[in-house]
């Protein structure tokens, strides 16, 4: 059957141990410490988000990451988008799942890489001044490093291309210091290591061209960044008249609103031709900030459904090799993000992409 779309799908690889994470927040620490332990924090509120046919998997184990995979693969994604982090100097925590994915040539479905070039900190904690690993950007000789450290992936057969170049995107394409300079030495090295060369991609919240700073387009998270900043503006609001609902919580609730203002904001929404949709099946991320939080109340696979159609809507004019959409995500279960089944909707978002994206 022929795709209407490539739907790509982000992937987090934190469902392992590492010492940094066993350090900050206690041996064994994985994403599901949270995700297990979260609890509503107001009337109606979906809480916790306990995963299905999967279960808390461990990806250091190759039955979860093929059982992934096929799913992932039934229900018509393209591939994984896998994050992936560079904080400069070598240093690259979380890499143990791609690497091991990489080696043993399974399993055998699609892959890009997405450089989640930002530092971690506490923010999500209530210590927002806490930086725990700082993405750094030490010059020439380390974007060539870390091209290396990635070629074995970048000549790998699963590797997804479009217009016969590697996907490659990068979440904070503003923060790099020369963005040109880094683009213009990866293609120049993918030429010396007969690589087909990069279709470099940015992530960006508006105001930002993709071609005036090295890379060919721009996934557009501006539609929920809208969202993020109308509440902030309201927040902002009371703060004027003498509410500090952050220092004093009055609310006593996170950050809210419903996933259907999102839905409709998107059916406005208008792309140039160097622009990829992005689709969101749901998010709250609540077990990971509490109070601090924001939640996109009521999804549903339905509602899912009108966002997916309309994204749809937006590539259908689109080669078949340049017609993205990036799904926002695979499996972010401390952000109540993922299209992975789940113990309330089942396989259901799957099953939206599922019976739209075939013709």
């Amino acid at each position: 059957m022929q795709k209407k779309a490539r739907l790509i799908a982000f992937y987090l690889p934190q469902y392992h141990p590492i010492p940094e994470n066993d350090e900050w927040w206690g041996k064994g620490f994985t994403e599901w410490t949270n995700v297990a332990k979260a609890k509503p924090l107001f009337h109606g509120h979906y809480q916790p988000h306990l995963p299905a046919d999967l279960g808390f998997y461990d990806l250091r184990v190759p039955e979860s990451r093929q059982a992934q995979a096929d799913i992932a693969k039934k229900y018509g994604i393209e591939g994984f988008c896998y994050w992936h982090y560079w904080f400069g100097n070598g240093k690259r925590p979380l890499a143990r799942p791609f690497n091991e994915v990489v080696n043993s040539t399974e399993p055998d479905f699609p892959f890009c890489l997405a450089w989640a070039n930002e530092s971690w900190s506490g923010i999500w904690h209530g210590s927002p001044d806490r930086i725990l690993i700082e993405q750094t950007y030490p010059g020439e000789e380390d974007y060539e490093n870390h091209f290396y450290s990635l070629l074995k992936a970048f000549k790998d057969k699963r590797y997804i291309l479009v217009n016969n170049k590697l996907l490659f995107l990068v979440y904070c394409p503003k923060e790099l210091p020369n963005s040109k300079e880094y683009t213009d030495l990866w293609r120049k090295l993918a030429d010396r290591e007969g690589l087909p060369g990069f279709h470099f991609v940015g992530v960006s919240d508006g105001g930002w061209n993709p071609l005036e700073n090295g890379f060919n387009a721009v996934v557009q998270d501006s539609p929920f960044a809208c969202l993020a900043n109308y509440n902030s503006l309201f927040i902002r609001l009371l703060k004027i008249i003498g509410l500090d609902i952050i220092k004093n919580n009055i609310l006593k609730k996170p950050r809210i609103h419903h996933y259907k203002d999102l839905v409709d904001l998107l059916k406005n929404q208008k792309l140039e031709d160097i622009e990829y949709p992005l689709v969101i099946p749901n998010w709250d991320n609540t077990p990971r900030s509490g109070l601090n939080g924001l939640v996109l109340d009521k999804s549903t696979p339905e509602l899912f459904e009108e966002m997916l159609k309309d994204a749809l809507s937006l590539v259908k004019n689109k080669s078949i090799e340049n017609n993205l959409i990036f799904v926002k995500s695979w499996n972010e279960w401390a952000e109540g993000n993922y299209l992975e089944p789940d113990k309330k909707f089942g396989f259901g978002y799957l099953e939206v992409i599922n019976r739209n994206i075939f013709y």
